[in-house]
């Protein structure tokens, strides 16, 4: 399929270049902090529980830069969230800098700092009652603190969520490797043709860096 073959051109060129940075291919650049999401509720049921119902979770906050250019130049800026969804277990979601509009909700948009600018998953998740994209909105006057959304394809965005990020205890980044193809929140299920595209990204961005690195993923 289409989508398959353009997933193997991605993995490749994104393999090839991570060998060369010795790191991941994407998002190399990042800062890992702490947050905590209180969560109030969606306005309408999504059938996604983890939207649907109040609740606070603890979770790994990392801020990136997509192609890994020192700040202050412009890139593609990326937001990615670890949340815990059972023992032992949590889920991985994944933003990057976009519009917010009809259109520009699936347009990627450089910006030079975090905060400046609205988050959104840019691929819609698959859900028991269509498709969803999630967001994270800057708050006005905190640059630490996010409003989080869900919308339909082109419908308004519906505050679900509060993020609060707090100050990192780490120096620098941490290697955490986010995928949300494999670390699924219960119920934003990914369709077959954006999983393709991703799993081919991430999967050449980490084989990469472990071969960089002297380690190997099982097969």
């Amino acid at each position: 399929m289409l989508t398959t073959g353009v997933g193997w051109a991605l993995g490749g060129a994104f393999f090839l270049l991570g060998r060369v940075r010795g790191r991941k291919a994407l998002h190399p650049r990042g800062e890992v902090c702490q947050g905590v999401i209180d969560r109030q509720g969606a306005a309408t049921t999504t059938g996604v529980s983890w939207l649907d119902e109040a609740g606070i979770d603890d979770v790994a906050v990392r801020f990136s830069r997509s192609v890994g250019l020192r700040a202050p130049r412009p890139d593609i800026l990326g937001l990615a969230l670890r949340i815990p969804v059972a023992t032992s277990r949590f889920g991985d979601v994944l933003l990057a800098t976009t519009g917010t509009g009809v259109v520009g909700r699936y347009v990627l948009l450089p910006a030079r700092r975090h905060g400046s600018r609205a988050y959104t998953s840019l691929f819609p998740y698959r859900t028991g009652t269509g498709p969803l994209l999630l967001a994270a909105i800057p708050t006005a006057g905190s640059p630490r603190q996010f409003e989080l959304a869900y919308s339909g394809l082109t419908g308004p965005w519906r505050s679900f969520a509060t993020l609060e990020v707090t100050q990192t205890p780490h120096r620098g980044d941490l290697d955490l490797s986010f995928d949300p193809v494999l670390n699924i929140v219960p119920g934003l299920g990914s369709y077959n043709w954006a999983a393709r595209l991703r799993r081919f990204s991430y999967a050449a961005s980490r084989r990469a860096r472990e071969h960089r690195s002297g380690r190997h993923s099982p097969a």
